[in-house]
């Protein structure tokens, strides 16, 4: 009986240490996700030091795009039906909300607060970008659509890659191996065409577009990181990311959880 007792209180010491470690790691890359992804500081760098070839590029598709629009009106209400709906940011986040919330009825505590932390550290970091940079949006005449506030990076093209990350990689381990391709070509023209829509709509550079991507994914890269660092510090290996972060989602609950409760009724007289 003490053997197992202290095997019990071990274990549990072991998961707190691990759950405390998971939460500082956890909220620490997320404030760094603004000056850790190398590509999207470059990228600011030319935006706010007007780099003519990426102007002449950014006004170039702006003007190419808004011709088309205007050209077929159609075309245009689909892409605005897309963007301010389908793609919309309030659209993805209550996705993201009730995703999360599903997760905490499966007791799956840490991948919730993995979904959480990075979906509101994307949209907290991508305004106060916003803020720094004050990048005015593309004036044009006979605009087909109008938004508010600065352009650089655009908070549509930050928030899908933000959203249909979190979708993937807690979802995938749900998912039979035939159809993960699948999954993932979804999640990255779904991506691609949030960004789109942006530029042929007017209301953002390309490279507005191009630099929501990128924070968008050094979010997702160094929260997954801290998430990989508690499932090695927990003794739980480490997972393939190409299927999720967490594998054990597929059991109705998880195995130490199992145990435990096995435990405790070995040990009630």
């Amino acid at each position: 009986m003490p053997v197992r007792v202290a095997v019990r209180t071990l274990r549990e010491r072991r998961r707190r240490e691990a759950d405390r470690k998971f939460g500082a790691r956890l909220l620490g890359s997320a404030a760094i996700a603004a000056v850790a992804a190398v590509p999207f500081g470059l990228l600011l760098v030319l935006v706010e030091g007007r780099w003519q070839p990426l102007r002449r590029l950014d006004s170039g598709a702006a003007h190419s795009l808004h011709t088309t629009a205007l050209d077929h009106p159609a075309w245009t209400s689909t892409l605005r039906f897309l963007s301010d709906w389908v793609w919309d940011p309030t659209t993805l986040r209550l996705a993201v909300f009730v995703l999360t919330v599903w997760l905490l009825y499966r007791r799956a505590w840490r991948l919730a607060a993995w979904s959480a932390v990075t979906a509101v550290a994307g949209g907290v970091i991508g305004l106060l970008v916003k803020t720094v940079v004050e990048r005015a949006r593309p004036s044009l005449e006979d605009p087909v659509a109008q938004a508010p506030g600065f352009s650089f990076p655009s908070g549509h093209a930050m928030t899908a890659t933000t959203s249909f990350a979190i979708f993937l990689l807690v979802l995938l381990p749900m998912v039979p191996r035939s159809w993960r391709v699948f999954c993932w070509c979804v999640a990255g023209l779904s991506v691609v065409g949030v960004g789109f829509t942006r530029v042929a709509l007017g209301v953002h550079w390309f490279s507005d577009v191009v630099g929501g991507w990128l924070l968008g994914l050094a979010v997702v890269a160094l929260t997954a990181w801290a998430f990989e660092a508690w499932r090695a510090d927990a003794g739980r290996g480490h997972a393939d990311v190409g299927g999720g972060l967490e594998p054990e989602l597929t059991q109705e609950q998880p195995e130490e959880d199992t145990r435990q409760r096995y435990t405790r009724r070995r040990l009630r007289p």
